[in-house]
């Protein structure tokens, strides 16, 4: 065995503990049955319905769906930023123990940005586009800890070199609009690395940035994870970047919580119908000379809902129970599928052709 290989070990060993030390401690966030609906003229949207879920310390949970699927409102409801029509109708979010849906706005407000961060996808709802990076990066700090300006200079600086913006000095002195979309981006991640949090929700934040710095990007993040016990919930479409990133993973579908687990069990051995879709429609996973698979039909709109499952329309494994709406069940330990017809070993022998056999 060479250095580098018996360094690689020692690493995964260490990795291996650490895992199992976060999966024996208490969640830095527990959502159970989050319920989050948008009151319009129209009718009741059900942006999110019945989502649980839990973060460890230094653990990444990769939050995925397609568009619609309320992901970012999911988010948005942890922090307490869902504006009329929209509010919390059920539902518990305990952030450390402390339940944050009947928490005042005043203790939310010390608990955003501090202990919990949150990265946009668009990097303009960070930043002032009239103030320096430096104003606006030490006003982050000292709203939430007695520091001086010049250690909280320090401190910036350190945050925008770990996300790799060269010349950090000079780039503290620039105004955004001197900044490209993609080093934007990075001065957002860098504010929410400040204050080291424990909680930091990050809503597709890399997709605006090139293959070479969003690799770097995961990377520090990761890091940033391991280092400080720091949990995230990653909102993304990518099925690659959770791959990368995530220790577990939520898929949604129509507000809903259709399969979680640990993220190989999940993107290997997929149980719902619809993460096999997503899976599918990968295009490095289509071969040559192939169309690329695509899940059929549309997502239902959150303001009519077909009764039962949600995915029954899109879905060749159908049924007439499907009718019913689905309980979440565990028929793999670890591995939790609201779905009638699960995926099971014997429904995911594939033809000769590629395609899943029903």
């Amino acid at each position: 065995m060479t250095g580098q290989e018996r360094i690689s070990a020692a690493e995964k060993s260490a990795t291996k503990m650490s895992a199992a030390e976060r999966a024996a401690s208490s969640p830095t966030l527990a959502v159970e049955g989050l319920r989050t609906h948008f009151f319009t003229r129209g009718g009741v949207v059900r942006a999110v319905e019945d989502v649980s879920f839990q973060v460890r310390p230094g653990e990444v949970l990769g939050l995925v769906g397609e568009s619609g699927s309320g992901k970012t409102v999911t988010g948005f409801s942890i922090l307490g930023l869902v504006d009329p029509p929209g509010r919390i109708v059920e539902g518990s979010i305990r952030f450390l123990g402390e339940e944050l849906t009947t928490v005042s706005d005043e203790r939310r407000r010390a608990l955003r940005g501090s202990r919990i961060a949150m990265i946009f996808q668009d990097p303009m709802m960070t930043l002032n586009p009239v103030l320096r990076i430096d104003t606006q990066m030490i006003e982050a700090l000292q709203a939430h800890i007695p520091i001086g300006r010049e250690d909280a200079r320090l401190r910036c600086r350190e945050a925008l070199a770990l996300v790799g913006i060269a010349s950090p000095d000079e780039r503290l002195r620039a105004y955004p609009h001197q900044f490209s979309g993609g080093m934007r981006q990075r001065v957002a991640i860098a504010i929410a690395m400040l204050h080291q949090p424990d909680l930091i929700i990050a809503d597709e934040p890399t997709t605006a940035l090139d293959v070479t710095i969003q690799g770097q990007i995961l990377h520090e993040v990761q890091q940033l994870c391991h280092r400080h016990d720091t949990a995230m919930i990653w909102i993304t479409h990518d099925l690659s970047v959770v791959a990368e990133l995530a220790d577990h993973i939520s898929v949604m579908y129509a507000g809903r919580v259709v399969e979680a687990g640990a993220i190989d069990d999940v993107l290997d051995h997929p149980l719902h119908p619809y993460t096999r879709g997503l899976i599918d429609s990968v295009p490095s996973r289509t071969p040559r000379g192939q169309r690329l698979h695509a899940i059929e039909g549309m997502t239902p709109s959150l303001m009519n809902l077909p009764p039962g499952c949600s995915f029954m329309d899109r879905c060749h494994l159908a049924q007439e129970r499907c009718r019913e709406a689905p309980a979440v069940a565990t028929p793999v330990p670890g591995h939790e599928v609201r779905c009638h017809t699960p995926l099971l070993e014997k429904a995911r022998l594939e033809t000769p052709s590629g395609e899943t056999a029903p």
